[in-house]
């Protein structure tokens, strides 16, 4: 064997036990469920909510991890929240399956009260209705363009939780962004409390700041599906390619919103360097 024969095959070898490394690292990454922590500070926050902790996750898309979701909920309940906040997308409507959105809400309940609102694939199945009766059924607060009060030890803080528009407007085409703009003038008219809205679509961040709300619990973005190493996501829905707002934590003079990777996968079966996760949300009182 000649040499440069020899330094093919090694040249080969080498690029396919990368090659096998980096299929193995990322199918183990699809399904290795993170907690991340936020902690988020605020004058406006009352002395009874310090301390408060709110887990979210977001676009579970019909996912199990593990058995029954049993991982996704074991971490929920080793994150010991006061309330849990579902963003959206709890069921896929290109595949749908209303049994697991269901399966994973009933235990869900069991850890802590939860908080749902709609994504834009639920605005797309016919069985909405009948997924908002069963969630309802089991406990689970569905709010639909609603703001509720939270009460701890006398002081209160408000919860909004709206619709995707896509309920009222083309996914693609329609305007979002007025009919976000109509919900929250709605809901915020008399606002004065620390407020917490829910709402599916990060990349109207701007109409939420506008709106002077103190934290948005946010999905949709799946992290940017591949997130490049220095850069973030490649490519999220209604942002395109490298978006804005794809994970973290973005502050927009007082608001604050954070934007969850998500738990599960749609258009694409797979993501890359982009582990799904729970997010643990700490508020505190700035002093």
């Amino acid at each position: 064997m000649t040499a440069r024969r020899k330094k093919k095959i090694i040249a080969f070898t080498v690029a396919l036990i990368f090659l096998l490394a980096l299929i193995i690292w990322t199918a183990w990454a699809n399904t290795a469920l993170e907690l991340n922590t936020f902690t988020i500070t605020s004058k406006r926050l009352p002395n009874a909510f310090n301390g408060y902790r709110i887990a979210h996750i977001s676009d579970l898309h019909n996912t199990e991890i593990g058995d029954g979701n049993e991982r996704l909920l074991e971490l929920l309940e080793i994150s010991k929240p006061d309330i849990i906040a579902i963003t959206g997308d709890i069921v896929d409507s290109r595949n749908t399956d209303i049994d697991t959105a269901l399966l994973f809400a009933k235990e869900a309940i069991k850890i802590a009260p939860c908080y749902f609102v709609t994504g834009n694939h639920e605005a797309r199945v016919l069985e909405y209705t009948a997924l908002k009766e069963n969630l309802t059924e089991l406990g689970i607060v569905v709010l639909e363009d609603e703001r509720i009060e939270i009460e701890k030890s006398g002081e209160t803080i408000s919860f909004l939780g709206v619709d995707d528009p896509c309920f009222q407007a083309d996914y693609l085409f329609g305007d979002s962004e007025s009919v976000m703009k109509s919900k929250l003038q709605k809901l915020t008219s008399e606002n004065s409390s620390y407020t917490i809205l829910l709402s599916h679509r990060p990349e109207l961040f701007d109409v939420y700041a506008e709106s002077g709300l103190d934290l948005v619990l946010s999905g949709h973005a799946h992290g940017g599906q591949f997130r490049l190493p220095f850069i973030g996501g490649l490519v999220a829905p209604n942002q395109g390619f490298f978006p804005k707002y794809d994970a973290g934590v973005y502050t927009e003079e007082n608001t604050h919103m954070i934007v969850s990777r998500g738990i599960g996968n749609s258009i694409l079966p797979f993501r890359f360097n982009n582990r799904p996760e729970v997010v643990l949300i700490n508020l505190q009182l700035e002093e």
